[in-house]
């Protein structure tokens, strides 16, 4: 589903945000990403959504090579993508169900069609019930779940998260991920941006570590060594 293939990115300034990265990541599978503040965590699921542009190497997605998508297929290639982030972007002028219809809107998709997607992704985070409801009479947790059925209405192949935990207590946390394993159970890829260590040992996924901008660390799940990479 995703293969990096000696990546790096080099900003204009000079600053090399990534360098040498390799790995992949398979249908079904979730990883963590982790690494300190700035070792480019970010730039790497933006590299993904192509929001930037690989300096050297080839970067795979669902059978397209990154390097070559044009400008035009791009639209096309995000739709492919949910994307959940810390700061789940609700609109708080508009009720839950509105919030994840949005993409669909957008999209163009007729409001019969739109409706049974929304209510079917609802229902998938359990929060069928609340879909009248404005966003701020929701958890934390609950906002977070509304983020991620805006982020799955399009039925994506593969979801990104960048760190979708960080505000929430550890309750909650584990709530969020078990929405995520339910994608992984039925063929979504996931990759989960984290600094919360407890949180990635306590699952025990593969976890991936960028120290600088490189690959210093790939541990399978259930492993307790470890195997260096992009040195």
């Amino acid at each position: 589903m995703i293969k990096f293939d000696n990546v790096s990115k080099r900003y204009i300034d000079g600053e090399e945000a990534l360098a040498n990265i390799n790995f992949e990541l398979s249908k079904g599978e979730l990883a963590f990403i982790t690494g300190h503040s700035g070792a480019g965590k970010s730039t790497l699921l933006k590299l993904i959504l192509a929001m930037e542009r690989a300096s050297s190497g080839q970067l795979i997605v669902n059978g397209m090579n990154l390097n070559r998508l044009g400008r035009r297929r791009i639209p096309f290639h995000r739709r492919q993508i949910g994307a959940v982030f810390q700061d789940h972007q609700l609109l708080f002028d508009r009720s839950v169900f509105d919030n994840v219809a949005l993409p669909l809107q957008i999209a163009g998709y007729h409001a019969h069609e739109a409706g049974r997607r929304v209510r079917a992704a609802l229902d998938k985070v359990g929060l069928l019930c609340k879909e009248r409801l404005n966003p701020a009479h929701l958890s934390g947790g609950e906002q977070q779940r509304v983020g991620i059925a805006r982020a799955v209405v399009n039925r994506p192949s593969i979801i990104l998260a960048d760190e979708p935990t960080g505000n929430l207590d550890p309750e909650l946390s584990a709530e969020v991920m078990g929405v995520f394993e339910q994608f992984k159970s039925v063929g979504v890829s996931l990759l989960v941006a984290s600094h919360d260590a407890s949180l990635i040992a306590s699952l025990n996924y593969r976890t991936l570590t960028l120290d600088h901008g490189r690959l210093v660390e790939d541990r399978a799940a259930g492993y307790a060594g470890s195997e260096n990479a992009g040195r």
